[in-house]
């Protein structure tokens, strides 16, 4: 008997972590220039004639963007996602001293 209550507790446990790690989320920063490029999406893709929109802050950190229409725009990501790397782009110049050292 209590070999089935320690397996149901176990399995539970890994269900609910498992559960927890793929659908909990934090809010993640914008820059203003972000949250202004989103809203201009919005507008085009929404076909909304709202003049202004307000940052929406979480702490000293923007999160997203009101519209005047009212949509609301929260930036959220996994709690296990890591921070995006940066891409790092090589110029034309770089690849042609490498190219012709070799």
């Amino acid at each position: 008997m209590i070999e089935i209550i320690a397996i149901t507790l176990w399995v539970g446990f890994t269900a609910y972590a498992i559960w927890y790690f793929t659908s909990a989320k934090h809010y993640a920063p914008l820059t203003p220039s972000e949250a202004g490029l989103l809203w201009k999406i919005h507008k085009q893709t929404a076909k909304c004639d709202s003049k202004r929109w307000r940052e929406i802050r979480r702490g000293r950190k923007i999160v997203g963007f009101a519209c005047e229409c009212g949509f609301r725009y929260m930036q959220k990501r996994p709690i296990v996602a890591g921070t995006p790397q940066p891409v790092v782009k090589q110029s034309a110049t770089t690849i042609y001293q490498k190219l012709h050292r070799a």
